[in-house]
């Protein structure tokens, strides 16, 4: 007879939230050891384990345990029994550790010196300045938004920018090169690690592009603040911290001046017409255009959210439709996901035999052969060869 064994229903439905998937994608019979109706045998539990992605040793504890990511957690959730770290995020944030750990250490013993921005900007500092003096810094016209076609031209000349002046950013949907390992966009849209030397963003490329511009603000902020952070931005109003409603304000400052939002707010038409209108301006969601009316008192709190319903309700509806879509060509998107700068000084490391083979891999997740082409792709593209 086989041994079955006792587990806490709680620790089993604790292990399936956490690891981001759903009962139907368990062939054990999962549903029925949460009701109790059976118990699982040696094997059945550490299979499940492997797929869960989580400690065999966890599920003998007496309750789920409370983890850490190691960087604070801003997200906010309707139920707050969502609260977990699936293994895609935990992973990808050990993944953005590590790379950040090694390029403050080459920064500094390439001479490098402290970026003057990192930390430096006070909660004191008005809305309105902050972001003239985040713009300034980034060497960008007030309009710089307008200027730009389209939505994905913005989000680049935006991460561009970051990049020339020092901050590293990291734009991707999946763990690594593993395609199967998928970053859930309500689980997170972005976070941000703070360093002196190599401040490091990372935006959840699963959102839309026009969303992905407002992550992208909004943990451009938090680098002039010195503070890290995870985040979904849900509705963009954190109201029970202080330093998140400032960093929304400054962000949707930064991308929707005050002073240009009464010249495009329409004067006639349905609030989902200016919205739109206004988005497709400033390349951001009708949501953030959406938030920054109801701030600027252009429509009630009772409007917004009734908007915000029926965006969040027409964005599932888009998703499903290109859900099928083409994948971005394998370089593009190994170009996003590591960074330029990042990229550039993994690959001249690499060619001036500062770092091993087996370093070079572990950093960028590639083989040894797909390495070699991507350094060689990097030094091309610095140095203006094949452009």
């Amino acid at each position: 007879m086989r041994a079955e064994i006792t587990v806490n229903p709680d620790l089993i439905t604790w292990a399936v939230n956490r690891s981001g998937l759903s009962l139907s994608d368990f062939k054990q019979p999962v549903q029925e050891w949460i009701q109790g109706d059976s118990k699982p045998t040696v094997r059945k539990l550490e299979n499940f384990a492997r797929k869960a992605m989580v400690p065999l040793g966890y599920l003998f504890l007496l309750s789920p345990p409370q983890e850490s990511i190691g960087i604070p957690d801003f997200r906010t959730f309707g139920d707050e029994k969502r609260r977990t770290f699936s293994p895609n995020l935990r992973d990808i944030v050990t993944d953005i550790q590590r790379r950040q750990s090694w390029m403050r250490d080459y920064l500094v013993d390439a001479g490098n010196d402290p970026l003057d921005f990192v930390g430096k900007l006070k909660s004191t500092t008005s809305v309105v300045r902050a972001a003239d003096q985040i713009r300034s810094r980034l060497g960008l016209q007030s309009n710089w938004q307008l200027l730009q076609t389209t939505w994905e031209a913005a989000l680049t000349a935006l991460r561009r920018a970051m990049e020339s002046i020092g901050v590293f950013v990291c734009v991707t949907n999946q763990v690594g090169l593993n395609t199967r390992r998928s970053l859930n966009h309500e689980e997170f849209r972005g976070f941000v690690l703070i360093d002196e030397y190599a401040p490091w963003v990372i935006v959840n490329s699963n959102d839309t592009k026009s969303a992905q511009m407002f992550t992208l603000a909004h943990e451009m902020v938090h680098v002039w603040l010195g503070k890290p952070g995870l985040f979904n931005l849900e509705k963009f109003d954190i109201a029970e911290d202080d330093n998140e409603r400032y960093c929304n304000q400054i962000a949707a400052e930064f991308l929707i001046p005050k002073e240009k939002f009464s010249a495009y707010w329409a004067q006639t038409g349905s609030v989902k017409e200016r919205c739109d209108a206004l988005a497709k301006a400033f390349k951001v969601s009708p949501l953030v255009a959406g938030r920054r009316a109801f701030e600027l008192e252009y429509i009630s709190s009772l409007s917004f959210y009734k908007f915000y319903r029926q965006e969040i309700e027409n964005w599932r509806e888009l998703k499903q439709k290109n859900k099928d879509k083409p994948a971005p060509v394998f370089w593009q998107q190994q170009q996003l996901r590591l960074g330029d700068r990042f990229g550039y000084a993994v690959a001249q490391a690499y060619a001036e035999r500062k770092l091993l083979p087996s370093e070079a891999q572990d950093l960028t997740g590639f083989s040894r052969e797909t390495f070699s082409k991507y350094a060689q792709g990097m030094i091309r593209r610095k140095s203006g060869v094949g452009q």
